[in-house]
């Protein structure tokens, strides 16, 4: 079953979460602890994070710099086949733009079918970390659309060389990513829904939110999406804060607003402990609120918060 099937056919609120794969040169043994804290509460899939490689500057001799490509973290395939292989839980690893090229992409959806693994989320993904605005790879794809477009022609036997062979047996399902706040190069929200529902139409079957702290923003968002016929599920995606600089840290980088009188709770904690235990209890207010609405699923961002997603979890199912 894909995961929309899945998502379906769930007559409560499921749980499912993301994780990074660990930096380069550490063992995946932080991915299992974090699988091993949660996967009592019956995670419906676990999406996987996917990072283009990054250029890095070395000094050398007489004050110059020399650029060198360094890949941070190991590919996502191998870390989502490691992980189904362990647990037998449905991964849904990442497939993004930024950094790839569509043969690398077409090489990576290849590897996935050969795996068994036939659920993935596109992305465009993240601008490299000296660009200040998305550069697409020669040969890339500029946008999540370009990438769904990929995967369709991919599932009816269509490759990038014009080789044509039989569709897969078991065609990829795919879900795309949603902004309750807009996405920061969107001009509006009106727009950005625009393009979320070409990818909607063109065949994703769920949306993914990126994070909020404002249930009201997530329920607007629907609401904005259902009038202009988008149907498919509309996943929450929460977080957990676990440390005072998140406060400044997650609007800069995510873009997103913290409410507040969260954000006052948080400059009244003493230490980071005491962020934690707000975190967790503004988290599961929130996690409460959706399910009482019936939201189908609750998507946890980990990223350093696994214990206190673990908290959430506990309280909520």
């Amino acid at each position: 079953m894909s995961v929309a099937d899945l998502i379906k056919a769930e007559d409560k609120t499921a749980f499912s979460f993301e994780l990074l794969p660990p930096l380069k040169g550490n063992s995946i043994d932080k991915v299992f602890y974090t699988i091993d804290q949660l996967k009592e509460f019956n995670p419906l899939y676990i999406n996987i994070t996917s990072h283009r490689d990054e250029m890095v500057y070395k000094d050398v001799k007489s004050g110059l710099f020399e650029r060198r490509v360094a890949r941070k973290r190991p590919g996502t395939v191998a870390v989502a086949a490691s992980i189904q292989h362990r647990y037998g839980i449905k991964v849904v690893p990442h497939i993004i733009c930024s950094g790839f090229t569509k043969s690398e992409t077409e090489y990576a959806l290849i590897d996935l079918n050969f795996l068994g693994i036939h659920d993935v989320l596109l992305l465009r993904g993240d601008n490299a970390h000296r660009d200040k605005y998305f550069k697409p790879e020669e040969e890339g794809n500029n946008y999540a659309i370009d990438l769904v477009h990929q995967v369709n022609e991919l599932n009816t036997g269509q490759f990038l060389d014009g080789t044509l062979l039989d569709a897969f047996e078991t065609p990829f399902g795919y879900g795309v990513a949603g902004y309750p706040e807009k996405h920061e190069e969107a001009p509006n929200l009106d727009s950005d829904l625009f393009w979320l529902k070409k990818k909607v139409d063109a065949g994703a079957e769920y949306i993914v939110t990126q994070m909020f702290f404002d249930n009201a923003k997530y329920f607007d968002f629907v609401d904005r999406c259902r009038a202009i016929g988008i149907k498919v599920p509309i996943i929450p995606g929460l977080k957990p804060i676990t440390l005072m600089n998140q406060l400044t840290v997650l609007p800069k980088i995510f873009h997103v607003d913290i409410p507040e009188a969260f954000a006052h709770e948080i400059r009244k904690c003493k230490d980071n402990d005491e962020v934690k235990q707000v975190g967790v209890e503004w988290c599961i207010q929130q996690s409460k609120e959706l399910m009482d609405r019936g939201v189908p699923l609750l998507h946890f961002y980990t990223m350093m918060a696994t214990n206190s997603t673990r908290k959430v979890a506990e309280a909520i199912f």
